[in-house]
């Protein structure tokens, strides 16, 4: 049952479905600056401390090697004991105040990227793979919190730290400053480049392929009795090891990048080392440099390139962050389908009054990147009370002209309820008015009773009784053992009619002014068919006006008049 599954008050909290970029995306990934400083700046204190720890350390034990007087080397105990409390604190306080952060604009993204999907379901995702949306739901969403984490703050710390300590080193002896300078930019290159060429490939692969291996799973799982009866259950099984093959393998080549990138660094690592010895020396023979002052200038580049080891990492994930907001912006719609203006407008939570019912005049849709349209020239009314038949073969577009009626999908041309234009109300308002039985009813994996309460959720267990005798579902209700029975997954334990006559006990709760039944005997057989045609229509109020869609015959008693749709017009 559409029409009351999401509800009212949702689009309150909307954010307007307009054309998303990848930078927008980014953008809303970040924590404000008040929430990402504290982290920021204790990541600085920490790796700054672990650089000024192994200088002290060296100073240290040169100038200890010297068996000075134990006055000459207090304040570098006390230094060396003070570093090494301070990097575990500052790391302690960079993990809590940057992950909090993170985290709570990491529920901000998930609920505004739901925000953003609600607006253009169902029909603007129709042509969308469930396995691709819930890839941008889940593992892409989830992928933006290492904007914040794995990106921006190990730059800015490593690199502030890196140039901090190259100042550092020039004051000791400038010749080795440059040295490590230079290994460092060559560092940032060398392995920047090299990651990004071996391993961006293999990253824009991996999000598409695991989309893929959910798309594989989803239909295995949901046509699981299909394949056992047609004996292609190990075809299908075989189409999910093959995609998780080749997932596997993307992802190898991108750690195999990720190592290869650190191997670089490791490399220029040792060589900073070492140009530092071969420039520190003249100085040390010509008694510029004492030895202390050698074991910090030989020491700290390697200090140094552990804390810049993190910034080739941050350029591997920034390739996967940006990928994942380039993914994460296709997959929302530039606009609406129920209002392509992308205007959206807030629900009142007030259904608009029928008066003297909906009226159509010169209506033309088209579903989301269809070229030719559904509909065209449609001239229909609907008055209260109304039984109105909707016949037409299958593709005649009956199903487009039900989406239409409850604004699942937009339409050019005038639609009015009361005389009110639809385009002037907002989606969930049409709603209200108009609710929609469909062709296959959503039955959720709990009990009757639940199933019937997103309908109307202050109604009383006798109210849902009741409504269930009124559309002949009270034996069937006593068999099962009451509300509390259940119905399976997806409505498993009962039939195509029982599950229409559900989602018909739903509109009736709901009190909707004018349903719409999309072929509700599509699941039922022929001779039971008028049977169930007869309960529904005798159990909708006498006020309410309904709208038959069907493909089949129907007793001319039930209905009150009978309109022909072929090939998207009215005959």
């Amino acid at each position: 049952m559409s029409a009351v599954s999401s509800p009212s008050g949702v689009a309150d909290r909307r954010v307007a479905p307009g054309a998303v970029s990848a930078r927008d995306v980014l953008r809303g990934a970040m924590p404000s600056w008040r929430r990402f400083w504290p982290g920021a700046a204790s990541a600085f204190l920490s790796e700054a401390s672990a650089v000024a720890l192994l200088a002290v350390s060296a100073w240290l034990i040169v100038r200890a090697s010297e068996q000075p007087a134990v006055m000459y080397i207090t304040a570098a105990v006390v230094g060396v004991r003070a570093f090494a409390l301070s990097r575990a604190v500052f790391r302690y306080l960079e993990r809590l105040t940057s992950h909090d952060a993170a985290l709570r604009q990491l529920a901000t993204s998930r609920t505004d990227m739901v925000r953003r999907l609600i607006p253009p379901a169902p029909d603007g995702l129709a042509r969308t793979r469930g396995g691709s949306v819930l890839g941008s739901l889940v593992d892409d969403v989830d992928e933006l919190q290492n904007l914040p984490l794995r990106v921006v703050l190990p730059l800015v710390s490593s690199a502030a730290v890196a140039l901090g300590a190259v100042v550092f080193v020039a004051f000791v002896w400038w010749p080795a400053a440059l040295t490590l300078l230079a290994c460092l930019v060559v560092a940032a290159v060398a392995a920047t480049a090299w990651g990004w060429v071996s391993g961006a490939r293999a990253e824009r692969a991996i999000a598409p392929l695991r989309g893929r291996l959910a798309d594989a799973v989803l239909d295995h799982l949901g046509s699981l009795d299909v394949l056992v009866a047609c004996g292609a259950v190990e075809t299908s099984a075989g189409r999910i090891r093959a995609a998780d093959e080749q997932l596997r393998r993307a992802v190898t080549r991108r750690a195999t990048a990720q190592a290869a990138t650190s191997a670089v660094v490791s490399l220029l690592a040792g060589a900073a080392t070492l140009l530092a010895v071969l420039v520190a020396a003249p100085g040390v023979v010509g008694g510029a440099l004492d030895g202390p002052a050698l074991a910090v200038v030989v020491l700290v580049p390697m200090a140094v390139f552990e804390v810049f080891a993190a910034v080739p990492l941050a350029a591997s994930s920034w390739r996967q962050v940006r990928a994942a907001a380039e993914r994460i912006a296709d997959a929302v719609p530039a606009h609406d389908s129920s209002d392509p203006t992308g205007e959206l407008r807030a629900a009142t939570g007030v259904a608009p009054a029928l008066g003297d019912g909906l009226r159509l005049r010169g209506l033309t849709a088209s579903w989301p990147g269809g070229e030719h349209a559904s509909l065209h020239g449609i001239d229909l009314d609907v008055r209260p009370g109304e039984r109105l038949l909707v016949v037409g073969t299958s593709g005649a577009g009956k199903t487009t002209l039900a989406h239409v009626l409850v604004r699942f999908l937009a339409a050019d041309g005038e639609y009015t309820i009361g005389g009110v234009p639809v385009a002037s109300l907002a989606a969930d308002d049409v709603r209200l008015t108009v609710g929609l039985c469909e062709q296959h009813p959503m039955l959720f994996d709990e009990d009757i009773r639940q199933n019937l309460l997103f309908a109307r959720d202050t109604a009383a267990d006798d109210e849902l009784s009741a409504v269930l005798e009124r559309v002949g579902l009270g034996p069937w209700l006593r068999e099962r053992g009451g509300l509390s029975a259940r119905v399976g997954e997806r409505g498993a334990l009962v039939s195509g009619g029982q599950a229409q006559r559900i989602a018909l006990a739903r509109g009736i709760l709901h009190g909707f002014p004018v349903l719409v039944l999309d072929e509700p005997t599509a699941g039922v057989d022929a001779d039971a068919s008028d049977a169930l045609l007869t309960d529904l229509l005798s159990a909708v109020g006498p006020d309410q006006a309904v709208v038959l869609i069907s493909h089949v015959q129907v007793p001319p008693a039930l209905v009150d008049r009978v309109v022909r749709l072929e090939h998207g017009a009215l005959v």
